[in-house]
């Protein structure tokens, strides 16, 4: 053998006997007693330096309204759960170490965005945006921006490079500032990316930028508790190279972790985001839930001596007649434009030779089926006769009746109309590719679709369709080809968000000529929740044409605005709370 190859072999030895020998858990040696750290959602309690498992009991029963306090590093379980168990449980996740004295950073540099701390309080308000749509526990702004500089607790962000918004966060504790930690361990907590992002790796960038942080400060390994069957989580932690440690939490029961340990997956977790929004806060208020269809969306409300029928935001309060207007797009844009809604230009059909007069006279088109949704069937900016055929041939699969429109160039705004007033406004932007270098631009297709499915619980997806491939084509592309590194393709040209589209919050900013028309779109069809789509050239200029009303509009896109809230005040008006319909008799005197 050489000897090269038995020097190997006995480091290998070696590190294998004390990974055995190497205790799981930190010492109890020469450290704090009782340690905890509050990290704004809740507190982190170090189990390992309390003495008596009642003393820790007692802590985890004085865990606060709408916290979410985690018990790390129990070292005798089920001893603790005996004291409490119908207060605690086991938190069904497996612990992950990386031993930051063999990690090796990554050198290649990130493209399309960069990590940093968290270092103002619009940096805290957009992670708190990414955590209610990841459905994490919120932490109040000020809690961040007042801990900005502390020693214990670092917040990372990873930053759009071109735009500067806030893609992702992950926050880390590091255990010798927590408490006197002997073992000098750290944890990771809170790994979150927007379901937005359009950059591959924001994930992994953040992981291992905490890891050199805390190797830099001499922390000597990394923690982390995941969910046992978050695989794609687990992959990634793999990766990077963390292993699995015999290490346990334990947590309170209460509404946030219900999922935990409520056993099995009840009739409700069928349902889609759409639907459950609704059920979830309805159940907040004592309302009465029965399921009639979970698979498609179909749900009774009862409260006091009313019971509604729903399927996700469309119930009974939306009669037959609006659904009609809002089904035929050729109506829907009858009734508004009579109403005073500005519309786009349009044509029914017609033969081949009056649709390229059409699109002469306009030089851009839009194509659609007349009956449609979940933008099937829909093409945008046509400019030549062999594409407007080609979107006019597909659109018809959806719809036989086709329709035509001039093309508005800019942003497609969604806004959310419950009884009338305006409680979400959304731009909605077409999904996008950002190549690396490497991979086709089909690999990156999927790559992404996978993001946005795992973001909306599997509503959001790219197609590799038609419609697809004539925007790769018009970049200069090909499903197969390799776009250069941080080139950025849009890969639809469409925003819906069922084809792959992402959505950003604009309710504060939008003008007040927007709002005006979504409102009056709304109260021309006479439907009491209605999404209305408009394309406007900014949400904060007046400037604007009307595209399309939906009867059923999804309120789980609109977090953390607060859409289903608004819905369940609509059903039942007294189930809100007195100073909610204090307020509310205020607005409409």
């Amino acid at each position: 053998m050489r000897e090269s190859e038995r020097r190997r072999r006995a480091t290998s030895q070696h590190r294998l006997r004390r990974d055995r020998i190497r205790p799981s858990l930190p010492s109890e040696k020469s450290q704090d007693r009782d340690a905890s750290i509050d990290c704004g959602w809740g507190r982190l309690v170090f189990a390992n330096t309390f003495e008596s498992a009642e003393k820790l009991a007692e802590v985890l029963r004085a865990e606060r309204p709408d916290r979410r306090d985690i018990a790390f590093y129990v070292r005798d379980p089920h001893v603790l759960l005996a004291l409490a168990p119908q207060e605690l449980f086991l938190d069904p996740s497996h612990t992950f170490r990386l031993d930051l004295g063999t990690y090796r950073p990554q050198h290649q540099k990130a493209r399309g965005f960069f990590i940093r701390r968290l270092s103002t309080l619009k940096d805290a308000e957009a992670v708190n945006v990414i955590y209610g749509a990841r459905g994490m526990v919120p932490v109040p702004p000020d809690f961040f921006w007042t801990r900005r500089d502390d020693r214990a607790l670092t917040v990372l962000v990873a930053e759009d490079a071109e735009t500067g918004d806030v893609l992702g966060s992950v926050m880390g504790v590091h255990h010798g500032r927590a408490f006197d930690d002997p073992d000098r361990g750290s944890s990771l907590w809170c790994l979150a990316v927007s379901p937005q992002a359009p950059h591959p790796g924001l994930g992994e960038a953040l992981v291992r930028r905490l890891a050199e942080h805390f190797a830099a400060r001499g922390a000597s390994y990394m923690d982390l508790s995941v969910l046992h069957d978050n695989e794609q989580a687990i992959a990634l932690y793999k990766k990077l190279g963390f292993r699995r440690v015999p290490v346990f939490a334990v947590k309170r029961k209460n509404p946030i972790n219900e999922k935990l340990f409520a056993g099995p997956a009840t009739e409700s977790e069928r349902l889609n985001p759409y639907a459950r929004i609704i059920v979830d806060e309805a159940r907040r208020r004592g309302i009465h839930v029965e399921l009639l269809d979970p698979e498609g969306g179909f749900f009774q409300l009862t409260y006091g001596g009313r019971s509604v029928r729903c399927r996700e935001s469309l119930s009974e309060f939306t009669t037959a007649v609006a659904m009609s207007i809002c089904d035929d797009k050729r109506a829907t844009r009858r009734v508004v434009e009579a109403a005073g809604v500005t519309v786009p230009a349009q044509m029914t059909n017609g033969a081949a030779e009056e649709r390229a007069a059409f699109l002469a006279e306009h030089g851009s088109l839009v194509v659609k089926p007349a009956r449609g949704e979940q933008g099937r069937g829909i093409a945008v900016d046509l400019t030549t006769p062999e594409e407007l055929e080609r979107a006019v041939t597909a659109a018809r699969e959806v719809c036989e009746d086709v329709l035509l429109e001039s093309f508005f160039e800019g942003e497609d705004l969604r806004l959310v109309v419950i009884d009338f007033r305006v409680v979400a406004a959304a731009i909605r932007r077409p999904p996008r590719i950002v190549g690396d270098g490497r991979s086709t631009a089909r690999e990156l297709i999927e790559r992404q679709s996978r993001r946005r499915a795992a973001a909306t619980g599997g509503e959001s997806r790219i197609p590799l369709d038609a419609e697809t491939e004539r925007c790769l084509t018009a970049a200069g592309l090909g499903f197969e080809e390799v776009p250069s590194a941080g080139a950025e393709i849009t890969v639809r040209r469409t925003a819906n968000l069922h084809t792959g589209g992402t959505i950003h919050d604009v309710t504060g900013e939008t003008h007040p000529a927007l709002i005006d028309a979504a409102i009056a779109a709304a109260r021309a069809i006479d439907i009491p929740v209605t999404g209305i789509d408009l394309m406007v050239k900014s949400p904060r200029g007046g400037e604007y044409i009307f595209v399309e009303a939906n009867e059923r509009p999804g309120l789980a896109n609109h977090e953390p605005q607060p859409t289903a809230e608004r819905f369940v005040d609509l059903l039942f008006p007294l189930s809100m709370p007195t100073s909610a319909r204090a307020a509310q008799r205020r607005m409409t005197r």
